[in-house]
């Protein structure tokens, strides 16, 4: 078997819940030909990244899926690139609020998701949810996950990539079901 690392963020900006964890920590044991490990990481610029490279040191996945809350999408939406820059509207969970900083100094401008994301996508939409690709993973912790995890994995055979989910319905509109969430995520890894 392959093995995946599969995270999911802890709540932030206020919320009591984030569908990311709440999907990632639903999902079986395996799926496909991979073993699924999870981890649920704090949203906290640099040590998301950290807790993940902690445990991909250890574990030596074959693929590093992050999974992030996208407030007012109301898809599931595969992240094309990671770019290189930090830039909050609101702190995250330690206050931290970088404005225009690079996430790591010198790296190219932007690195392309090492997985299928056209595949994964219309996978999700074969299984019946909705889904696209997104060309921007913003400027918040996603994206700084993203990007770290794609520049430190460059080069190697370790795949990297990222999607987005949609609000819950108790978080507000757009929204999917966390039932919906855990079954388009099942759909997207299982061709990878």
């Amino acid at each position: 078997m392959r093995t995946l690392l599969l995270t999911g963020f802890d709540p932030f900006g206020g919320q009591s819940v984030n569908p990311s964890w709440e999907a990632v920590s639903l999902l079986p044991e395996e799926i496909g030909d991979f073993r699924l490990y999870k981890l649920m990481m704090p949203t906290v610029f640099g040590e998301a990244a950290r807790s993940v490279l902690s445990v991909a040191k250890e574990l030596k996945p074959d693929v590093i899926l992050s999974v992030g809350q996208a407030g007012g999408r109301n898809a599931i939406t595969p992240e094309r690139i990671g770019i290189n820059v930090r830039s909050a509207s609101i702190p995250d969970n330690v206050g931290n609020q970088p404005v225009q900083e690079p996430v790591i100094e010198g790296g190219p401008d932007g690195i392309f998701s090492t997985l299928p994301v056209a595949k994964m996508a219309e996978a999700v939409k074969a299984a019946g949810y909705p889904a696209a690709i997104s060309n921007t993973a913003g400027t918040f912790v996603c994206n700084d996950l993203l990007y770290t995890l794609l520049h430190h994995y460059r080069g190697t055979t370790t795949r990297v990539g990222f999607v987005h989910v949609p609000y819950l319905p108790e978080q507000g509109e757009p929204n999917l079901s966390l039932e919906d969430i855990g079954k388009a995520l099942a759909a997207a890894i299982s061709v990878l």
